[in-house]
């Protein structure tokens, strides 16, 4: 059976009459409402491409229109077809504008749409009466601008469309950062086989009652939190707890939903089922973090706020002023306050955040940093702590040999050959491991002619006519009492406290050596550590691997502080209480288990090599699983927000200095700013942005 996506019930495929499939993948639901909820994010993203693909369109048309044609071929734009292409955009494109400036209104605040909504409309009425009025319907009710350029429907259609243009990345986050939580449920198993009156039965996941037994074979997911009664085997935790190498789990030992078990057949007792289990609190956990997290508020809204309502009463004041107090006809005054309110249209707005984001955020696309969200690029500029996940993340996230030791005669080499040729048949991680450090030690390891796997214990093994135990010190322990003499013993203990999985090695009854296996630290981690601290930056290792180990890897890197042993809620909840002591936080991770922790954090940063759910948890991923691209995402962002403050300034820069020659303060002079030099401004203004946005093509990273 299916599971619906959207409120976790099982569906029967053969029957079912909601489906949707999405890049590749068929989905069920369970009734109407679901499946229309889960294309919801996908209908509107939808409809805003057409929109900002209709806006800019069109607004590039009618560019074309009034400097293309009559310079190219001596054609002069007819007004009518302008007027109905530039309302189709006001009042189809444009309609959220005006949705918002309705909502700014009644929370009597202005915003960013409240601008818009003003400029786009003022510049799209002033040029359909000016359009009406050289078509002859309306009277010379306004003066018309002198020159070829006329109207101000390419302006109006254009800053919809750059808005809109952001807007639409920024919804493509949203929806990606949905679809991270839904993949998540394609690791949960959908059956599990229950005994049941003394038979094994096999029913959906979520039917299982806390306290049945549950048989789990090698291979399959664990459908269940719970305990095991019966049976021996190795679990991979790393999807969920990020521990590096299987955990053994014998009776009495805890096991957790959509782990992997391995080995051998176990029975559980269920203790948490449904949406009680680890599982569901992690999908909780992302989705509740993904809700809370409030937007940043954009410097151009802040700006916005005050901006607007002096632009409207500058724009009323003035018109009242020389129309009441200086006299003058309606059509000047109309004219004036016309004037102002063009001026102040914000064309350059719509570029000044986007240009600048798009060229950095290309630059670092070139490096393999993609940087999916303008919040996250803001927000990374002013980080206090970065927060690292181990395995996989400063760490490579698989076992190597680090350490090879002989004992009593037996040279490493030796060892080293014994222990890959006894572990030839096995595809446990640590024989791999061994395999793999003895072929390129150049070694050929020999076929055993009998191999027996105990479980918890290693492998036995007859190797060239030898008997060899590879293995715990409990394996060897049991054929060779006792395990070497006190300065073989501190050997190994030294091992394990320096992090290291520890394989010892027996040959024909002689202690012949050992072998130590992490873990290891990638190249870079601590260059990184130490790059981060030399910017401000306090590092913390998070980690759900145990407390010696991650000591051992957190002094190998010098981050200033680790904590180990944390189930993925305990990362998140640790974020959260470093966010909530006022640290900007990032966290660095690369797993499944990261993604509660990556969604709580101000910016969650996904290491490319990583699972898709970490990926899509993340506002920013590094396709190169290169820790240094942390270090240069976050010098991106404090170049790349300067500019952006630069950006917003010259957008509004060439307006504010001539709202008050529009507002007709140079008319004693004899000078009156024709609404025609509001392009011009616009222009200026535009160029300005465009050009200081093109520096960051220079940036080194």
């Amino acid at each position: 059976m299916a599971r619906d996506i959207i409120c976790g019930m099982y569906v029967d495929e053969s029957t079912a009459e909601f489906k949707v499939s999405k890049n590749g993948v068929l989905y069920y639901f369970c009734s109407q409402s679901c499946m229309l909820q889960f294309l919801e994010p996908e209908v509107e993203l939808r409809r805003l491409r057409y929109m900002v693909a209709f806006a800019i369109a069109t607004g590039s048309f009618i560019a074309a229109s009034e400097f293309l044609l009559p310079a190219l071929l001596n054609l002069h734009p007819n007004a009518l077809l302008l007027m109905v292409l530039a309302t189709a955009v006001q009042f189809s494109a444009g309609l959220r504008f005006y949705r918002g400036l309705i909502d700014a209104i009644k929370a009597r605040q202005a915003n960013m749409d409240s601008l818009i909504a003003i400029g786009t409309t003022t510049a799209w009425a002033y040029s359909t009466i000016i359009a009406l009025q050289d078509l002859g319907v309306l009277p010379s009710l306004l003066p018309a601008p002198t020159g070829q350029h006329r109207y101000y429907f390419m302006e109006s259609a254009l800053i919809i469309g750059f808005i809109l243009l952001g807007r639409t990345l920024e919804h493509r986050v949203r929806v990606r950062a949905e679809e991270a939580v839904r993949s998540l449920y394609e690791m949960h198993p959908d059956r599990a086989t229950v005994i049941r009156d003394g038979e094994e039965v096999v029913v959906p996941a979520e039917e299982v009652q806390p306290g049945e037994t549950v048989v789990v074979r090698p291979g399959e997911r664990i459908p269940v939190d719970g305990v095991v009664i019966e049976g021996f085997t190795s679990v991979d935790q790393s999807s969920m707890t990020g521990e590096s190498v299987p955990v053994e789990k014998s009776v009495g030992d805890e096991v957790i939903t959509g782990t992997v078990n391995l080995t051998g057949l176990i029975k559980v007792r269920a203790t948490r089922t449904g949406y009680e289990t680890t599982f569901h609190q992690i999908i909780r956990t992302v989705q509740e973090a993904i809700l809370s997290r409030v937007p940043l508020q954009q410097l151009a809204d802040r700006v916005a706020s005050v901006f607007v309502p002096v632009v409207v009463s500058v724009a009323l004041g003035a018109s009242l002023f020389w129309s009441l107090v200086a006299g003058m006809p309606l059509n000047f005054a109309v004219l004036v306050a016309v004037s102002v309110l063009i001026i102040a249209c914000p064309c350059a707005l719509g570029i000044a955040t986007p240009a600048a984001i798009m060229i950095g955020a290309g630059r670092a696309a070139r490096r393999g940093i993609l940087i999916r969200s303008g919040e996250a690029l803001e927000l990374l500029r002013r980080v206090t702590t970065v927060a690292f996940d181990k395995t996989g993340t400063i760490t490579l996230g698989r076992p190597e040999v680090v350490r090879v030791v002989g004992f009593n005669g037996f040279g490493e080499d030796e060892v080293l050959f014994y222990a890959a040729s006894a572990e030839r048949s096995s595809n446990h991680p640590i024989a791999l491991a061994v395999l793999e450090h003895a072929r390129r030690r150049g070694m050929n390891p020999a076929e055993p002619s009998l191999a027996v796997t105990r479980p918890g214990l290693g492998v036995e093994a007859e190797v060239m006519g030898r008997r060899v135990l590879v293995g715990s010190t409990s394996l060897v322990r049991s054929a060779v009492p006792p395990v070497g003499d006190g300065l073989v013993q501190d050997q190994i203990a030294e091992m394990q406290r320096a992090g290291m999985t520890t394989v010892v090695v027996s040959v024909d009854g002689v202690l012949a050596g050992a072998i130590g296996l992490m873990d290891s630290p990638r190249e870079e981690a601590r260059e990184v550590v130490a790059e981060l601290r030399r910017r401000g930056i306090r590092t913390v290792m998070l980690t759900g691997d145990n407390e010696v180990t991650a000591r051992a890897i957190a002094e190998i890197v010098g981050v200033d502080q680790f904590r180990a042993s944390l189930m993925p809620e305990e990362k998140a909840r640790i974020v959260r209480e470093m966010r909530e002591a006022g640290e900007v936080v990032a966290m660095v991770g690369d797993g499944i288990n990261d993604a509660p922790a990556l969604t709580a954090a101000d910016v969650g940063i996904a290491i490319g090599s990583g699972t898709d759910i970490a990926k899509q948890a993340g506002s920013i991923v590094l396709l190169r699983s290169d820790l240094r691209d942390v270090v240069r995402a976050i010098d991106l962002s404090r170049v790349t927000v300067s500019k952006i403050k630069q950006n917003l300034f010259w957008a509004f820069a060439y307006n504010v200095v001539l709202i008050p020659v529009a507002a007709g303060a140079l008319y004693p002079l004899g000078v009156l700013l024709n609404p025609v030099f509001s392009a011009v401004a616009m222009a200026m203004s535009s160029i300005s942005v465009t050009l200081n946005s093109m520096t960051l093509y220079r940036l080194r990273l």
